[in-house]
């Protein structure tokens, strides 16, 4: 149970500190806040109230980061909480952190480098670096990799395949 002595900020702040400690279950070296899906956290009277924002709409992790996010905030002392999901703004890589995407490498992914164009006639994607080795000799071996929102890459100077995650 939350102290009376607390202030608000000081609850909100910890709140979003445990908010922001719950991992992403389908790339499990990111927390939800190094992937920019964590968006606010509200403190008012009893009531946790936390916003996310889905990758994509209808991307079946949220509803695990949902449980997780009331099971983290209830065990940390936070009696109701409550999880918001918002399709607006829509999501987008630009919203990773840096650390977010340092992570994704180590793990093995290829981080987005950005947003994609949206404007002009033709897109046209540079090379993805691969996260193993280093190269930029790489090519996309499918649109669609391990989630809907990674593609699946292969290395021609390591011969690594890998997850690239997308920008949008």
């Amino acid at each position: 149970m939350l102290r009376q002595a607390e202030q608000p900020t000081t609850m909100t702040a910890r709140a979003w500190a445990v908010a922001a400690s719950v991992l992403d279950p389908e790339v499990p070296v990111l927390t939800i806040e190094d992937l920019g899906v964590l968006r606010d956290v509200t403190v008012d009277a009893d009531t946790v109230t936390v916003t996310i924002t889905p990758t994509y709409s209808g991307c079946p992790a949220m509803d695990a980061i949902r449980d997780d996010l009331v099971l983290a905030l209830t065990a940390a002392g936070f009696a109701r909480v409550q999880v918001r999901l918002v399709l607006a703004p829509a999501w987008t890589t630009d919203w990773m952190t840096d650390a977010g995407r340092h992570k994704l490498r180590e793990y093995g992914i290829a981080p987005p480098t950005g947003r994609r164009a949206v404007t002009g006639p033709i897109p046209l994607r540079l090379s993805v670096r691969c996260p193993r080795c280093g190269s930029l000799d790489t090519h996309e071996l499918a649109r669609f990799g391990s989630t809907s929102c990674k593609a699946l890459f292969e290395c021609r100077a390591c011969l690594e395949p890998f997850d690239h995650f997308k920008a949008h």
